[in-house]
């Protein structure tokens, strides 16, 4: 009596494996994707994107390791999404602003109004932007940090040299060492700030434009 050989197993191929991860990729729930994308912005914030690991993300998202790369290849990947969705709202808000062709003063109050708008939605990136956009704007993928940084110039010095010179900024004004005090006094507070709090985005904005183009002391 002769026995069947019986078939031996087959192992997936690569490329079979590979159209099952694309596959997953595609299958994963936006709500879910932003989900892991906040839980990794509040990681790279507080602990900086070298020192952050996949797993650290994995285990705050509550899941393995493993399953994390179903949903992004890299960590790299992750912040890349992170800065980019932040930097294309803000030019959306930006370029709104712009293309109204407001006076120099409501200019500078809509731009640091949107910049609060945007820190109350994406506090994390803006924090992560902050600490990590030297070093990630020499990496390949990252390039647009550097030309947003460009265009982020061009709009606010443009707009003070604009106001000084329809007479509506000190003429003695320095230009760019008032477009960094400006910079400096609305992205840090990026490091303070938590959505929900006392002051809305747009009460804050009022007051430090008041306190940056008015100043605190009363006047005689």
């Amino acid at each position: 009596m002769s026995t069947a050989k019986k078939p031996t197993a087959q192992k997936p191929s690569a490329k079979k494996a590979s159209a099952k991860k694309a596959t997953t990729h595609a299958s994963a729930s936006p709500e879910r994707r932003r989900e892991l994308l906040n839980t990794a912005a509040e990681v790279f914030a507080a602990q900086g994107y070298n020192a952050t690991t996949v797993r650290r993300i994995a285990d705050e998202a509550g899941m393995l390791a493993g399953s994390l790369y179903y949903h992004f290849d890299s960590k790299e990947s992750m912040v890349d999404e992170i800065l980019s969705t932040f930097l294309t709202e803000l030019w959306d808000g930006y370029d709104a602003v712009l293309a109204a062709r407001l006076g120099p003063r409501e200019t500078i109050e809509a731009l640091v109004t949107e910049s609060f708008r945007e820190i109350d939605r994406h506090r994390a990136a803006v924090a992560i932007y902050q600490k990590e956009a030297v070093h990630l704007s020499a990496l390949p993928r990252f390039g647009y940090l550097t030309d947003s940084q460009r265009r982020f110039e061009k709009a606010w010095l443009g707009t003070l040299e604009r106001g000084v010179a329809a007479g509506i900024f000190r003429a003695d004004l320095d230009i760019r060492l008032t477009y960094r005090f400006l910079r400096d006094t609305v992205w840090v507070a990026a490091s303070w700030y938590r959505p929900g709090g006392h002051h809305s985005p747009e009460e804050i904005a009022r007051q430090y434009v008041s306190m940056v183009l008015d100043g605190v002391a009363l006047r005689g």
